[in-house]
This record gives structure tokens, C-alpha cells and sequence, in this order.
């Protein structure tokens, strides 16, 4: 009997993906764990593999059709089972189907060229709520600006409405509503830009946002107006850690060294162990508290963006495995080759920003997650140490905590138990 391969996990409030190509056809024999599609998502190329091993007897999409997490893509079967080509062009794409995902899949989106505009069927059937044919996406994006999804002209297969579509839609070419008295007022983080003009002229050049800048600039206009951030700053004396990290490069091939982040990495997610409730994840009206410690690393990319890939059970691998998985997965998301689980899971995440020089900034929480640690670089400073001035090598970190699930008083806690740590760090190696 043939197992259906479904679109797996893509990232943090990911709720589908563009299909890009098959790398199996149809009666390839694959390996579970084996490529046999890709997926291109806001973040970048991602590689889905086979869940079993067997044959190829269906292709369930083509390249082109918008894919949502979860949906199947295809069915591998043992050999010499019947098989069945992909989906005819006419066939919609499987998100027509799914369920609606929750609001936070508004922060993806994408901008094709879009084909000559196509108006909406008015016949489309019980199944497309309000009688309008429009992707679940799509409907959300809509439904958080404010806009009628009537008015709107699908471009999608069979005329349905895509996120470009809802996204592209310019309120000014339809009818001003009524004012009403009794209307709740908009907040001003959805309308702001709504009401802005972007000049024009010759001496202006305009970019539209790329898929990657318009979830992150989604996600963080979700974070900042939806989180209560608050601030803690401490410095470390970075001596012991620069002589241990020499110390186990020495014994290490290159691909197994260690860097300073991956030191970091090591000690937060050992910290986390004794802080377990910033370890969680807060859900509105419960926080979800997780036993495993996978820590995000933010990984700047080449042009601009950034994504964040995972250390998973980071307080119980070694230092050097830690150090060798991080570096494959660094080179796996900068090469826009990237697995599921390179960037799907992270409870806490690490933002480092030394090796640029940085010496203090704040980071912006990734929601639902209850904190992040941002990273400044390691520089010999003049301090005063017992009463006499001195040169030492000092970093500076500043933890940003959800006052909705943690205090001040548990944040420093947690500030003094890292620092304690990385500053006597041959505990990072029991």
C-alpha cells in the first residue's frame, strides 16, 4: 500500500511554500530520508525528503502551485504499483483545500509576475466561505487589512485570489466605506503604511520587498507590538573562554573547531536547564514549557535577511558535534540548500553580532518563543580590578525576556548564572 510524503514543517509561522521542482520522477526507487522535491519558502530552498522508502506512484503537485505545510505531495508504494502522473495544469493548487491557517501566516508572502488579471468566479460552490474563491492566506492577509475580498481580482488558477493579489490590491481603487461612529478604531500599526505615498522621481529608485524582508518585517512589527520586551545588560570576562577554545581547537580537525558562538550556544543552553520557564513558549492563555533545549542561531545572509537554523538538544551534545552540526547547517541556509529541521523547533534563540564589531544591541524576540540573547563582540577594554586599572577581554550580552512570562528578578538570575558559567567554562565539558 502506498504511504503519502506530505509537506513537512518549513520554519516559525511558515503555513506553506511554493513547489519548485521534483528531483524524483515518478517510479524512482528512494530511501526514506532520501530528496525527492523542493520547496521554496520565505526563507529559502528547502529540501523534502522521502518519510519511507519504496517507489515513486505519485506526484500530487507540480512546480509553481503554492503548497501548504501538511498538505501530501505525493505516495511512494513498493514496486509495481500502479502510478499516476502529476497534477494536469488545469488542476488547482492543493492549498484551495486546506484548512485556514492561523493569523500569523500573514507574516509569508510572495510576489510573482502576476499573469493578466482574471476575475473572480461567481459560481464557485459552499466550500469558498462568502462565495469568493481565495486561499486561506489570502483571506487572512485581507482580513487583516481590511479589505473586501470582493473587490479584489484573482489571478490564481480559475481566478482565485492569491496573497500577491491581496497584497498588491490598492484600497484607493475601490469605493471609501461609509464612516461609522460605531466602528472600532484600526490600530495604527495596521494603517500606517496603508496611508503612505512612496515618492517617485528620477533621482529614486524603488525595490519591492523581497518574500524573505516582508516576513521578517511582518514578524517584527508582530513582536514589538504584541510583546512586552524588557532589557538586561551584563559583560563577561572572556579570558577563560578565548584559552579553552584554543585549547580544544588544537586537538580538532577544521571542520569540528569551535567558535566563540558555538561556546555561547553550549552555555545558554545549559543555563536554560536551571531557567527552565524561559525555555517556553507563551500561547495567549498558557505558556508551554519544553524539555529539550534546541537554541536558534541567527545566520545573516549573503544580499541581506537572516534566518535562524537549530542547535537542537544543544545542553546535551558535545561541543565539538555542536560546533560541526552548526557549521553544516551555516553553510547548508548561505547556500540556499536547507532541510526542515535546520530551522523548524528552536525554544531560544542566540543573536550574535560580535563578528561585526558590534559592541551592545537589543534583539527583537521570535515570537512565540519567551526570550533571545543578543551578542556583542569580545574586545580588550581597560577595567579596574582591585583597585588598579587593567586591560582585560570583555563581552557584552543583553537578554531580552516577555515580561508576559518571566519577571526582572528571573532574567538577572539567569544573566548571572551564564556569566558564572561562560567566566569558569571547563564546566562546559562535563
Amino acid at each position: 500500500m502506498a504511504e503519502v510524503v506530505s509537506l513537512p514543517a518549513l520554519g516559525a509561522g511558515i503555513t506553506e511554500g511554493t513547489f519548485l521542482n521534483w528531483v524524483k520522477n515518478i517510479g524512482d526507487t528512494v530511501k526514506a530520508g532520501e530528496v525527492i522535491a523542493e520547496i521554496e519558502s520565505d526563507k529559502a530552498t528547502i529540501e523534502v525528503e522521502s518519510t519511507n522508502s519504496g517507489t515513486i506512484t505519485k506526484q500530487l503537485v507540480k512546480p509553481g502551485d503554492m503548497v501548504p505545510v501538511g498538505a501530501p505531495i505525493a505516495e511512494v508504494g513498493a514496486g509495481g504499483e500502479a502510478t499516476a502522473p502529476a497534477p494536469a495544469e488545469s488542476a488547482p493548487a492543493p492549498v484551495a483545500s486546506a484548512p485556514a491557517a492561523p493569523s500569523v501566516a500573514a507574516n509569508g508572502s510572495s510576489k510573482p509576475a502576476a499573469p493578466a488579471p482574471v476575475a473572480p468566479s461567481t459560481s464557485v460552490g459552499t466550500e469558498f466561505p462568502d462565495g469568493v474563491k481565495a486561499t486561506p492566506v489570502a483571506r487572512n492577509i485581507a482580513e487583516e487589512k481590511g479589505i473586501n475580498l470582493k473587490e479584489v481580482q484573482g489571478t490564481g488558477p480559475g481566478g482565485r485570489i492569491t496573497k500577491a493579489d491581496v497584497e498588491n490590491y490598492q484600497p484607493s481603487a475601490a469605493p471609501a466605506p461609509a464612516p461609522s461612529a460605531a466602528a472600532a478604531p484600526v490600530p495604527a500599526v495596521t494603517t500606517a503604511f496603508q496611508a503612505r505615498v512612496a515618492p517617485t522621481g528620477p533621482d529614486i529608485e524603488q525595490e519591492p520587498l523581497s518574500r524573505m524582508r516582508e516576513r521578517i518585517a511582518t514578524r517584527m512589527v508582530e513582536s514589538k507590538s504584541t510583546i512586552p520586551h524588557f532589557y538586561l545588560t551584563t559583560e563577561i570576562d572572556m579570558a577563560a573562554v578565548l584559552n579553552l577554545r584554543k585549547q580544544i581547537n588544537a586537538t580538532l580537525p577544521e571542520e569540528a573547531k569551535v567558535t566563540v558562538n558555538d561556546i555561547v550556544v553550549k552555555a545558554v543552553a545549559l543555563t536554560l536547564r536551571q531557567f527552565p520557564n524561559l525555555n517556553s513558549h507563551f500561547y495567549g492563555d498558557k505558556i508551554v514549557r519544553y524539555k529539550r533545549i534546541n537554541i536558534g542561531i541567527a545566520v545573516a545572509l549573503e544580499g541581506g535577511g537572516l534566518i535562524n537554523v537549530v542547535a537542537r538538544d544543544a545542553d546535551s551534545v558535545s561541543i565539538s558535534a555542536l560546533a560541526k552540526r552548526n557549521k553544516e547547517m551555516i553553510a547548508a541556509v548561505r547556500n540556499n540548500k536547507v532541510k526542515p529541521e535546520y530551522i523548524e523547533g528552536s525554544t531560544f534563540t542566540v543573536s550574535n553580532l560580535g563578528s561585526f564589531e558590534v559592541d551592545h544591541f537589543m534583539a527583537i524576540i521570535n515570537p512565540p518563543e519567551a526570550g533571545i540573547l543578543a551578542v556583542g563582540s569580545a574586545k580588550e577594554i581597560p577595567v579596574v580590578i582591585n583597585g588598579e586599572i587593567k586591560i582585560a577581554n570583555r563581552m557584552k550580552v543583553t537578554l531580552s525576556v516577555d515580561h508576559r512570562v518571566s519577571d526582572g528578578a528571573e532574567g538577572a538570575q539567569f544573566l548571572q548564572a551564564f556569566k558564572k558559567l561562560l567566566e569558569s567554562p571547563m564546566r562546559l565539558l562535563l
